[in-house]
């Protein structure tokens, strides 16, 4: 029996809430780190108030400190709109979408002796064109490393690489005997909701992108259709 329209954007749409739920640990230490700068702040500045005399420089480096922090907290908690389909947002460069994905991955992959890489033509560059709907782009990604990551066992890292001017190439990597802590290896348990190809092409088509996946390599095209 086949799944109707509704049942694959549903399918869809739980694809992307387990990917969000693995990025959360990344978004969470984003938004407590300047709370932790803060609180300390606060300490340092009640203490200097009440010394004598009171250091007006010391206090308004402590505020200058704690305003500072509370702007990146708001900015990450602003950023939590970045993952919702229905928001327009002003797109996104194809260096840009490669650096935010690889760094709010990277600590949960090297846990389970799983290395990113991207390939140094993706750095920002001057000029670079802007592809629209970075929300969907963003699911995108991080469904490829998450169909690589649950799916090639023997993976020891991810390469990311650029193909042609307007798609990505995911690819993993053989791992090299005695690379991986065995403990950490130990934990590399099937996930209950691993990403696999049916998922992937699933998100793709719901989204309005074309992906190929082929073995230990996904590719897809920034551009719908």
């Amino acid at each position: 029996m086949k799944s109707s329209p509704g049942a694959r954007s549903w399918i869809a749409a739980g694809v992307r809430h387990e990917l969000l739920t693995r990025a959360l640990p990344a978004l969470r230490h984003d938004m407590a780190a300047p709370v932790s700068v803060v609180r300390m702040a606060l300490l340092m500045l009640k203490r200097q108030v009440a010394a004598t005399p009171i250091d007006p420089a010391a206090c308004e480096e402590r505020v200058a400190l704690i305003d500072n922090q509370v702007s990146e907290l708001v900015q990450a908690i602003r950023s939590l709109r970045d993952w919702e389909l229905a928001t327009t947002d002003d797109g996104i460069t194809r260096s840009a979408l490669v650096a935010q994905c690889v760094n709010l991955m990277r600590s949960a992959f090297d846990l389970h002796g799983v290395m990113l890489d991207a390939d140094p033509s993706l750095d920002a560059q001057e000029g670079e064109p802007r592809r629209p709907a970075a929300a969907a782009l963003r699911y995108l990604f991080l469904g490829a490393l998450g169909y690589l990551h649950d799916g090639a066992a023997e993976a020891g890292a991810i390469r990311v690489e650029a193909d042609g001017p307007d798609a990505l190439r995911f690819v993993a990597l053989p791992r090299e005997p005695g690379a991986v802590n065995p403990v950490l290896d130990a934990h590399r348990a099937p996930r209950a909701l691993a990403i696999d190809a049916i998922a992937l092409q699933n998100l793709a088509e719901d989204m309005g992108y074309a992906i190929a996946v082929d073995g230990d390599s996904v590719r897809f095209s920034l551009a719908t259709g």
